[in-house]
């Protein structure tokens, strides 16, 4: 088997730029839902079902995606296709989804447009994402796997903070940030617009910068080919596995990293989901979705997912200088559940910058470092695609789950929704914890 060779620094930045385009349509996703289906007129006991759809479209479309493209040969690339046609879907949806209160339709066919929209949005935006870590996974040699993924974390972060803050800077050159009831304002339905233009760009830009390995080329450097078709010396016992199959014969490493995801995405669902009622709350003192003081509120939380992942941009350079990763994964999740607790008792919206920087260390480790542990845990495994499609379930699970606590949670807690923001922190704490029981491949 030949050694993968080094790749440039831009080599390995175009393998990951389309990744900034997909990031900006998830940023306007996770921040602006709860915002979108609340000015709809949903309760906030109820907000929590909507954000099942997401993570539940990723564990069915993940490994889909993950296990067709290691079947699929062609002269645009494996993953490449799949990565193409999700950003395209996730385009149209993402021009459609605003508008749901803007069509004419009652409360409840505006919410189910909207659901379905979601539905859509969030397939077409896994599509897009997965084959980013799976050229990673393909083409990168494990010594540059951590500097690729943590390029890729970087571009994450950045199409983040373009994504977060586009409400309030076309709310500040004049748009309109509110509008008659049930209708969302133009100051988000322009930024989904915006986002779905550099969406298509970026992945364009990708496409013809970045050219795979053919069948022969990927066996040369891997030991094997992922498709029978394309390989003699295959295991066919292998190759015919089913992801049943697969999930028995996966190392150690991917079910105890699944672990810390488990409960680190948990927190993070509870963020997305809560957080603009949260700062409503203890900020502006509204819970009102319908009053100015809300959509404000939905504004400045665009802005705080903007410093939180500013935060995580900064704390991804430092994470390579520490020599333990799994001290200085634990350590980035005990700073950010900190920083959950600390949300409901700040009632400066310029102090809470504080917090969601420290959440940002803890989401910068979330991005990096369980790619990072389970890739080079399957080294030698085949079907990279397959797994890394399944392991997409330790991040989708866990916001299933949360979903459908929370509603059940906020009432627990007495209905306040600046009170997940502890929960979060717990499920953070909780998640450090179990970082030491991963074995690092050495």
């Amino acid at each position: 088997m030949k050694q993968k060779p080094d790749l440039s620094f831009w080599n390995l930045w175009n393998l990951s730029f389309g990744f900034f385009g997909v990031q900006i349509a998830y940023a306007l996703q996770s921040a602006n839902i709860s915002r979108i289906f609340a000015t709809l007129g949903a309760d906030p006991h109820n907000l929590s079902y909507f954000w099942i759809l997401p993570p539940l479209m990723g564990i069915l479309v993940q490994p889909i995606v993950g296990t067709l493209s290691d079947k699929t040969w062609t002269r645009f690339g494996r993953r490449i296709p799949y990565l193409f046609v999700g950003a395209a879907v996730a385009v149209l949806v993402m021009c459609l989804l605003p508008n749901s209160g803007s069509l004419g339709l009652t409360i409840s066919a505006a919410m189910m447009f909207g659901l379905i929209a979601l539905m859509f949005l969030d397939t077409s935006i896994n599509m897009a994402m997965q084959p980013f870590k799976m050229l990673v996974g393909d083409m990168v040699n494990e010594k540059q796997k951590a500097k690729a993924y943590s390029i890729q974390s970087f571009l994450c972060n950045a199409g983040s903070v373009m994504g977060y803050v586009f409400p309030f800077v076309f709310t500040f050159i004049g748009i309109s940030n509110v509008a008659e009831k049930g209708v969302v304002p133009d100051s988000v339905i322009w930024s989904f617009y915006i986002g779905a233009a550099i969406l298509i760009l970026c992945v364009i830009y990708t496409t013809s910068k970045v050219k795979e390995w053919n069948p022969q080329e990927y066996a040369e450097y891997n030991g094997r080919s992922e498709d029978s078709e394309y390989s003699e010396n295959s295991d066919k016992t292998e190759d015919s596995g089913n992801w049943i199959t697969l999930l028995k014969n996966a190392p150690s490493t991917f079910w105890k990293v699944g672990l810390v995801q488990f409960f680190s995405w948990a927190a993070m669902l509870y963020m997305w989901n809560y957080t603009t009622g949260a700062i409503a709350e203890v900020v502006w003192n509204t819970t009102d979705p319908a009053s100015e003081a809300f959509q404000e509120a939905g504004n400045w939380v665009g802005i705080l997912f903007a410093v939180q992942a500013v935060g995580s941009v900064v704390w991804a350079a430092l994470l390579p200088q520490f020599k333990n990763t799994k001290v200085a994964y634990s350590l980035s999740l005990v700073i950010g559940a900190i920083g959950f607790v600390m949300v409901p008792y700040i009632h400066d919206q310029y102090l809470q910058f504080v917090p969601f920087l420290m959440i940002g260390c803890a989401w910068a480790a979330m991005l990096a470092m369980p790619f990072t542990f389970v890739t080079n845990a399957l080294q030698g495994y085949g079907h990279m695609g397959a797994y890394l499609g399944l392991f997409n379930g330790t991040i989708c699970i866990p916001q299933i789950v949360a979903a459908i606590c929370g509603g059940a949670i906020l009432s627990l807690i007495g209905h306040h929704q600046s009170s997940m923001m502890i929960v979060a922190g717990v499920s953070f704490l909780i998640a450090s914890a179990c970082v030491f029981v991963i074995k690092v491949k050495k």
